[in-house]
């Protein structure tokens, strides 16, 4: 099982912009992986945004981000990113990473949270 590291967070007005990226170590990222992001405030459990097996399959978005995020996959880097747009006060929160072998579905991955975690990238967006 691979290691993951999240960064690219900060602090952005709403409306704005942001990429997350993580990239894993230890081992190489393959077909057999599921990968998503997560994000959790102090008044909400963490929740899924957005997950995609790393080969082929469908790709799952919270609804309160769909059309506004992207996840995307850099397989010669072994690293996936979140790129945020049209950021509103309510997406502030501490954003992770995880990756897992497995065959979970992107939506199956996205609502669990047993998962490998990074150390976690914040994001603020002011109003």
């Amino acid at each position: 099982q691979v290691q993951v590291m999240e960064s690219g967070g900060g602090k952005v007005q709403a409306g704005g912009s942001l990429k997350l990226s993580c990239t894993a170590s230890g081992g190489t990222l393959d077909a057999e992986y599921v990968v998503g992001w997560f994000r959790q405030t102090p008044e909400k459990e963490r929740e899924g945004v957005s997950c995609t097996r790393w080969g082929p399959g469908s790709t799952y978005y919270e609804d309160s981000v769909k059309g506004r995020f992207t996840i995307s996959k850099d397989y010669a880097k072994n690293t996936f990113y979140l790129e945020m747009t049209n950021l509103k006060p309510e997406d502030t929160a501490m954003y992770y990473c995880a990756a897992d072998e497995g065959d979970m579905t992107s939506y199956g991955y996205c609502h669990t949270t047993s998962h490998r975690w990074g150390q976690g990238t914040p994001v603020a967006v002011s109003s």
